[in-house]
């Protein structure tokens, strides 16, 4: 192959041009000191969702802690599952009295404990406690009615008006809000000891036959509305802190809230929109208008600009969701001394994660699949650059992702491996299977399947995921990322098709929330610097920026380093940012990430396909080279680091310097 001319590169650090020179012999590598990477430190640890599914005993949960330990997991998520025994409600203190146990037992080992805020999910209810405290505080929605001629708007029990609207074809309608027939998750079983169903072996597919057996569904509270989240702030956080504060900060590292949903688990099947007593006035100073004439469109489709006025809706509701839950939990925990970590309900739900300590997402239900155009297409697919870009640009260390939910009892190891290294590379440094079961009895084993841990086959192999885990994850957390390229977003869209270009292009980019140009970024005319990061090009790929963000916008434009896509394509942005990466033959199944750690720089390489891949590898980095593997916890021997070989869904490290 020929040498890297680097000529066609800058360096990264400084941004400066460089003069040719020889390509610097292979030297002898010092053993004087271990390789960092190749060490596992327990707080880059796996913290698996633990389920609670069954009657508790103290010696189990001190076992089951010891096996974690055992096979290198030294955190996990205490979680309330679907299965316990109605003696251990939710919040009672026998529960609270068991996770003492298991809280007591990971401090004596030096392990984390995230704790859970719901009695199954989503999260915000309480598992019911906070309708039971207060009956207003029920989940609301929007509703309508069309009147008759000139009749007056007639109002039921509970329904409270919003407006009398006339529509486009002349009718009236009425708006109002009212309490909704909504549910979360329970955690027990109506039947207290309820049998396996028979049915195929697929539980995880929406319309199996075995299905779910019938559980609790607590009422879900009204998240929109302040008192409603402060009633479960109380309930829930009040009381951990009550019986746990002295774990806080220490053991007790997160609070984990789940996918808060506007309308909860709706039970009816009224055309319902999200909202509450008094929506309509925050809509309007969000929107900066008047929305009242537009009420109609959040129902049908023939009122003028329907569409662009139903997101105005949905955006400004989000936003109050912000205010009213994700701000005062967050709020919360720093002042009690813990991360608030969890994840939104959209995979794309950029804009919540500035409310978390450590922002997050899931993969789950099989949306994302080895082998599909899933990993690079759609919503789902930009969940992983979600999450680590929105922790980059807010100074927040560590980002999480809760993956293999839900993937039936098909789930593979080498599927479940195939999803960490996916997440990873993305910048995802904190990883949350889903899930280890405390037990696999009856239904339970078919409960949101499959257990990856203790329960699965691979279990006794396990140690190695969880120190590859651990090592890929230290890279993340402890690395400067170096990237140059950014995708403007929206608190609740980013757009996927120049993020897929770019993947199989080995071009590395983030996205960045529209908020960002207006709150915290330096823009001019070269470029956008926010949290230590230099972005010379900023792709605007569909979506509609917001008004505020046009005064930055237009700098970048007139600077020629807003590009348009797809526009003048790849080859506008090469002009614009480094090239780190090449491969050479190309290819578009290698997935790369960029960090310097300790004065090095490590490329970690993946190959995404289900079919080997290589080339030879140029990169911006300069230095002697050394390949890493990362799942042996290896050094690899090569004369000069310049070619890479990946097995299907292999990782592999490039340390230059």
């Amino acid at each position: 192959m020929g040498r890297f001319d680097r000529r066609r590169f800058l360096v990264l650090t400084g941004a400066v041009a460089l003069a040719p020179r020889p390509a610097p012999r292979p030297q002898a590598r010092s053993t004087a000191a271990p390789e960092p990477l190749l060490e596992v430190r327990r707080e880059h640890t796996l913290v698996p969702f633990w389920f609670w599914n069954d009657r508790l005993d103290e010696a189990e949960i001190l076992r089951q802690i010891a096996d974690f330990e055992a096979h290198g997991v030294h955190g996990f998520v205490l979680h309330p599952r679907v299965g316990l025994p109605r003696d251990c409600g939710w919040m009672s203190e026998r529960l609270l009295g068991f996770m003492r146990v298991a809280i007591e037992e990971a401090a004596r080992r030096r392990m984390t404990v995230f704790l859970y805020d719901e009695g199954m999910y989503p999260s915000g209810s309480s598992s019911g406690q906070v309708v039971a405290t207060d009956p207003r505080f029920r989940c609301r929605g929007l509703d309508h009615r069309v009147l008759q001629g000139e009749a007056r708007a007639p109002l039921g029990a509970g329904e409270s008006l919003v407006a009398v609207v006339r529509r486009g074809d002349g009718r009236r309608i009425v708006v109002f809000d009212r309490p909704v027939d909504s549910v979360i998750r329970g955690l027990h079983y109506l039947d207290e000891d309820p049998p396996r169903r028979p049915g195929p072996d697929d539980p995880s597919q929406p319309g199996s036959p075995r299905g779910d057996p019938p559980e609790d569904a607590p009422p879900a509270a009204d998240l929109l509305n302040p008192d409603a989240v402060a009633c479960f702030i109380r309930l829930v956080y009040d009381r951990y802190h009550t019986a746990f504060g002295p774990h806080f900060g220490r053991t007790i590292a997160a609070i984990f809230t789940d996918e808060p949903m506007l309308l909860g688990r709706l039970r009816e099947k009224a055309t319902l929109r999200p909202g509450t007593t008094g929506i309509l006035a925050h809509v309007s100073a969000h929107c900066g208008y008047d929305f009242t004439p537009h009420l109609p469109a959040l129902w049908y489709d023939d009122e003028p600009d329907s569409a662009r006025h139903r997101r105005a809706w949905h955006r400004a509701v989000r936003a109050r969701l912000e205010t009213t839950y994700y701000e005062p939990l967050h709020r919360w925990c720093e002042a009690h001394g813990v991360a608030l970590t969890g994840h939104p309900e959209g995979p794309d739900d950029i804009g919540p994660l500035r409310h978390f300590d450590i922002p997050g997402q899931d993969v789950v239900w099989r949306h994302l699949l080895p082998g599909t155009p899933s990993a690079l297409e759609g919503p789902e697919a930009t969940q992983a650059k979600c999450s680590s870009s929105a922790a980059l640009h807010l100074g927040r260390k560590r980002n999480a992702n809760e993956f293999c939910g839900a993937y039936g009892h098909q789930l593979t190891f080498a599927e479940m491996r195939w999803l960490a290294a996916w997440l990873l590379v993305r910048g995802v440094n904190l990883l949350v299977p889903h899930a280890f079961y405390y037990s696999v009895r009856g239904p339970r084993v078919d409960e949101r399947p499959p257990d990856v841990g203790p329960h699965s086959e691979w279990w006794d192999g396990f140690r190695a995921f969880a120190d590859w885990s651990a090592r890929l994850c230290a890279l993340g957390a402890e690395g400067r990322h170096v990237c140059e390229l950014a995708v403007l977003g929206l608190g609740d869209e980013l757009p996927w098709q120049a993020a897929k270009a770019f993947f199989e292009s080995q071009i590395d980019f983030n996205y960045l929330e529209a908020r960002h140009l207006w709150e915290a970024a330096q823009v001019d005319t070269d470029g956008v610097r926010l949290a230590g990061m230099h972005y010379r090009a900023l792709v605007l790929d569909g979506v509609e920026p917001p008004p505020r963000a046009a005064a930055a916008l237009a700098t970048l434009e007139q600077s020629g380093r807003l590009v348009r896509w797809p526009g003048g394509g790849l080859a506008a942005i090469e002009r614009l940012v480094t090239r780190d990466v090449r491969l050479v033959p190309a290819t578009d199944v290698i997935r790369f990430r960029h960090a310097v750690r300790e004065g090095s720089h490590y490329y970690l390489f993946f190959n995404e396909s289900s079919r080997a891949a290589a080339a030879d590898v140029q990169v911006a980095a300069e230095g002697p080279r050394l390949w890493l593997d990362p799942w042996r916890g290896a050094e690899l021997a090569d004369a000069d680091g310049r070619r890479l070989e990946l097995a299907p869904h292999e990782t592999r490290v490039l340390r230059v310097g």
